[in-house]
């Protein structure tokens, strides 16, 4: 064991680190042309659509269905509409993705204030970035101050006046700082001043105002630590506090009349009844068994404890929350795991059921105390009968992930565990067009673990669950438990643990043999037998000190160490410490395992277990969490590690890299701002040196193997990224509170060199693109509200990407061709300037179908930015048959879709053009022959030429009668009126002239048009040749045409011999 820094001095060194963190924050190194090629790939959200922790909410207080929520990871969100549908108001906005506290003004509703950083500091918090403001409801906000508050437990606007402003700051949860404790504005966020504040370990959790009288308020100090290896959740720092100057002084109160005793509290709820104001109540974790819920009646200088009712104090640091009713002096509310309502002054109670347990905030209306909001770990649920049904928590993408696998199917899914939740499997696209919430499925284990499976055979499927493993058949849907040690040992501490598996334990299949399974505690533990038994493959590898194991108080000895406690425990194995918290083994050459310990070591075996060696980077510091480590998918000797220490208060990145199997080691976070910390890296399969880090707040992306980086974030918001995977060329990022992101295509930067940023010009080629159909429908829709509530679909195209290094001169064009150099489609950046025939009007067909010309499709116009632009050739369709206007049909006649097989596109740019290959290939899961598709498309393409020779006949005839009606003869010439006749009936047999919509076709019946429309869609509704009966109707078809432009041309000599030299 390496000697151990006394406790202080680590503890001076964190704050010390911390100082250094903030004075060297530095923005990313971006390279220009790098950055503005990249801005052509865009970032897509594929949910799961089920919410993450929200822990604050607020509500408008005229406007009855509009609501506010703030969540752990996901920003701020606003619904409109009651909670059927929210939208994230804060991306663009905030630098930090985590919300504390979120206000609205009751003088001026458009006014908001947020407080960043969540109260409910659990292993997995995220801190943020002080208070934001917006004066227009939501829509933009602005950055006010108090940056290094990190976490806010509330915030309160004076009614009377928007400028007034009180901040309940926790501060640092990992070490100590000074701004903390309650802060005032009167200036709408110009200036701060600290008006109450106890030392640099104690913080202010709450805070109350009495609506009448906006001078006196309450506010509660929380005296609070985290530790990597420990929670220290009270202290005697802790109290209730009064001012009655509107912050100017207060008065301690803590030790007043009726309130426990002792010198240790922990944290401590308030709410004052706005229908009297001198009852306040406060529920306050205490020594000597007084913890519970208090009530004073005097204003603060007496009071009564009225309840110890134990469902109310359940983890005291992550719940007493207390709301008062508006109107009822005798209800209040208790938020714990469960939502409870008193009716008698909170002496007893009845539980209420919101959509999902810890529940966190609840806002009820003034006006209309029916009228609700509420935050629990499952997001935020509107109510309007005051309690008795809850909106909907499944329109949040807000999930807080950790980990993230796919596999190898297609469409690949997308694998992991969301916190507060279960563990969950997205499809990475769907046939349904969009991502429908039928679509996922639980895959067994819990809300935090790893999940391991044979990605060619995901079928046994392997989820952790705390310190648990289950295997779920997906054949059978049994799910059979697993775990290393099949023992409940929650409450116990590490140090009376024979094997410690913590909260996010990994769990991962050898790349070379998907049948060995890992498993890690501070030991590396095997399975060969599908998790049947288990062998243990290593010594200890963590650091395992002894003062970071806690030991378990019993009868005997009940003290609690000091970096727990100390009036409770809690331990759910977060913070089981000395383990190993990241294992991988190479997928270049099998046996070779690395190891990276919670406690900063980091192991390597090249002989599949039998032997380890300690490689840590020695530049690394003592104590830094190992959280990823990847083998080189290139090199067996070349690994890069991700490691963090922000739980010891230390916000900066540390990636590191080894060629020599850990011999040496290069620090490589050039370009990560140093109040980043990094928590994931990864190397890209396809080429070699390319890196993907996520951080607390984003995504980097290095090109020269760690050398230099810069920002990947494009679309995609401010939030921690816990985890990354590649799959079939995407980037999918686990997000902890914003569900699943992909990043989709990453051919672009595969060839993205110094040579392609030189060129004036670049077309780069576009990866092999699938013949995807998307035409399904869901057998259960979701109630419409907006493609923003289902998650969305890769484009189903060929994607193009160009680089133009200037404007061009002129407009640019793109064109597909076919392998021999046929065109099929071009496009242009401009409209062109003249109309084709075949949009023109035609006042006599107007008249005879007595409706309105439709207006002309829009042309898909090409982007022409300096930088990066990209195309969908979204349709991959040949030429559509000529239009024929005013003409009604179900569905609408379409070119061939390309088939599988080699094609080129070709961009052109100011008189220069270049080219690419690329390649359409079948859906894998489709077992159609390359003859059968040339049937496929044969047929598809005779349709189309029969629609246009049908159509060009219908113009033919409107030409003609147009002409005999121009024509200088007697309008009762019953020649005439006989040729105009036969002229109809032939139209007639090609299109129904007579529909005027759709459903007109249910009177008139269906013509030629229509059916040969029709049966083009019969014949390509899937990837498959033709029927016999599809052939047999071709044909049918084609014969009755046959004979009706037959009769056409049989009629125009006569049709000629009328019309005059000036007709």
């Amino acid at each position: 064991m390496l000697k151990r820094l006394p406790y202080p001095f680590l503890c001076l060194l964190a704050l010390l680190s911390s100082v250094v963190t903030q004075a060297q924050t530095t923005p990313a190194a971006i390279d220009p042309t790098q950055a503005s090629i990249m801005k052509a790939m865009q970032w897509r959200n594929i949910g799961p659509f089920r919410g993450g922790r929200s822990v604050c909410v607020a509500g408008h207080p005229t406007e009855r269905l509009v609501f506010y929520m703030g969540t752990t990871g996901g920003g701020a969100w606003k619904t409109e509409n009651g909670g059927i549908t929210w939208q994230n108001i804060s991306d663009g906005f905030f630098k930090t993705g985590s919300v504390g506290a979120i206000a609205v003004s009751k003088s001026n509703p458009n006014i908001l204030y947020v407080g960043m950083g969540e109260h409910t500091l659990r292993g997995n918090l995220s801190h943020g970035d002080g208070v934001y403001k917006s004066t227009d409801a939501g829509k933009t906000w602005k950055h006010i101050g108090l940056a290094d508050t990190y976490h806010i437990g509330q915030v309160i606007i004076d009614p009377t006046n928007p400028d007034v402003v009180y901040v309940a700051a926790l501060g640092h949860a990992f070490g100590p700082n000074e701004e903390r404790g309650i802060f005032r504005t009167q200036d709408g966020g110009k200036s701060w001043k600290k008006v109450l504040y106890k030392n640099p370990n104690v913080g202010a959790i709450d805070l109350t105002i009495d609506p009448a009288n906006p001078k006196t308020l309450y506010a509660s100090t929380f005296e609070f630590r985290r530790f990597p290896w420990g929670v220290r959740s009270a202290g005697p720092g802790a109290g209730i506090h009064k001012s009655m100057d509107g912050g100017d002084t207060w008065t301690d109160i803590t030790r007043n009349t009726g309130l426990p005793t002792g010198t240790n509290r922990g944290r401590i709820g308030l709410a004052l009844s706005p229908s009297k104001p001198d009852r306040i109540w406060a529920i306050i974790e205490a020594e000597n068994e007084q913890t519970g819920v208090y009530r004073t009646d005097d204003a603060g200088k007496t009071w009564q404890l009225v309840s110890q009712f134990a469902d109310l104090f359940q983890r005291p640091w992550y719940y007493h929350h207390l709301a008062a009713d508006p109107k009822d002096s005798e209800t209040i509310w208790v938020l714990n795991i469960d939502m409870w309502k008193s009716k008698d002054g909170g002496k007893t109670y009845k539980k209420v059921d919101p959509p999902h347990g810890d529940n966190h905030q609840l806002w009820i209306d003034p006006n209309d105390t029916n009228r609700m909001v509420q935050a629990n770990d499952g997001g935020g649920t509107v109510t309007f009968d005051g309690g008795k049904s809850w909106s909907s928590i499944y329109n949040q993408p807000t999930a807080q992930m950790y980990h993230v696998i796919t596999d190898n199917k297609f469409p690949y899914r997308v694998y992991g565990a969301q916190q507060d939740n279960s563990t969950i499997s997205v499809p990475s696209r769907s046939d349904y067009g969009a991502i429908y919430p039928d679509q996922n499925f639980d895959v067994g284990g819990g809300e935090s673990g790893y999940i391991a499976f044979d990605k060619n055979d995901p079928s046994l499927i392997f989820a952790a669950n705390h310190h648990w493993l289950t295997r779920l058949d997906l054949k059978t849907n049994q799910l059979k438990d697993v775990s290393v040690i099949p023992d409940d040992m929650y409450g116990y501490g590490s140090a009376d643990l024979a094997y410690r598996f913590q909260w996010t334990y990994p769990v991962v299949t050898s790349p070379h043999n998907p049948k060995v399974l890992y498993a890690t505690s501070q030991y590396v533990h095997r399975s060969t037998d599908q998790g049947a038994s288990w062998q243990v493959i290593s010594p200890n590898l963590s650091r395992s000190d002894p003062a970071t194991l806690e030991k378990t108080p019993t009868m005997d000895d009940q003290s609690i160490g000091k970096d727990w406690g100390p009036i409770k425990r809690d331990n759910t194995g977060v913070e089981w410490y000395g383990t190993i918290f990241a294992l991988a083994e190479s997928p270049v050459k099998a046996g070779v395992l690395w190891s990276g310990s919670d406690d900063g070591y980091v192991q390597l075996s090249t002989d599949n277990g039998k032997t380890w060696k300690n490689v840590t980077p020695k530049a690394m510091p003592d104590f830094a969490r190992i959280s990823i480590i990847e083998p080189s998918p290139h090199d067996p000797a070349t690994a890069y590690v991700a490691a963090l220490k922000y739980k010891q208060d230390d916000f900066h990145p540390y990636l590191y890299k080894t060629s020599d199997y850990g011999k040496t080691w290069t620090k490589i976070t050039q370009g990560i701002p140093e109040d980043e910390f990094t928590r994931v890296i990864r190397e890209d399969p396809k080429r070699r040196g390319l890196l993907y880090a996520g951080t607390e707040k984003g995504m980097y992306v290095s090109f020269n193997d760690g050398a230099r980086w810069q920002p990947l974030q494009l679309n995609l918001p401010v939030v921690p990224i816990h985890d990354l995977a590649i799959q079939d060329n995407d980037l999918v990022a686990a997000t902890h509170g914003r569900s699943f992101w992909i990043l989709d295509d990453l051919t672009v930067l595969h060839q993205l060199t110094d040579e392609v940023q030189k060129s004036a010009v670049h077309l780069f080629k576009p990866r092999p693109t699938v013949r995807f159909k998307a035409g399904l429908d869901p057998a259960i829709k979701p109630v419409p509200s907006g493609a923003d509530e289902l998650g969305k679909n890769p484009p189903n195209g060929v994607k193009v990407v160009y680089y133009l290094k200037e404007k061009p001169k002129g407009p640019i064009s793109l064109a597909f061709l076919d392998a021999s150099g046929q065109l099929i489609k071009s496009y242009k950046s401009a409209l062109p300037v003249s109309t084709s025939a075949s949009t023109s009007k035609d006042s006599s067909a107007r008249s005879e179908m007595r409706q309105p010309t439709p207006p002309a499709r829009r042309e898909t116009l090409l982007p022409a930015e300096v930088g990066g632009n990209s195309f969908v050739w979204e349709d991959m369709r040949y030429p559509d048959p000529i239009s024929l206007p005013n003409s009604v049909t179900h569905g609408r006649a379409k070119g061939p879709l390309a088939m599988p097989g080699n094609y080129k596109v070709q961009l052109t740019v100011d008189g220069k053009t270049y080219t690419q290959t690329f390649d359409i290939i079948k859906d894998p899961r489709i077992e159609t022959t390359p003859e059968e598709f040339k049937q496929q498309f044969d047929m598809l393409i005779n349709i189309r030429e029969r629609i246009n020779e049908l159509r060009n006949g219908v113009l033919t005839i409107r030409k003609l009668r147009q002409q005999l009606d121009s024509a200088s003869h007697s309008p009762n010439d019953p020649t005439v009126i006989e040729l105009k006749d036969k002229l109809l009936r032939i139209e007639d047999a090609l299109y129904q002239f007579r529909a005027k919509a759709n459903q007109d076709l249910t009177n008139h019946p269906v013509r030629l048009n229509t059916k040969f429309t029709a049966l083009g869609g019969f014949v390509e509704s899937d990837d498959s040749k033709p029927t016999q009966q599809q052939k047999d109707q071709y044909n049918s078809l084609s014969k009755t045409l046959d004979e009706q432009l037959k009769s056409l041309e049989n009629l125009k000599p006569t049709i000629q011999s009328k019309i005059r030299p000036n007709g």
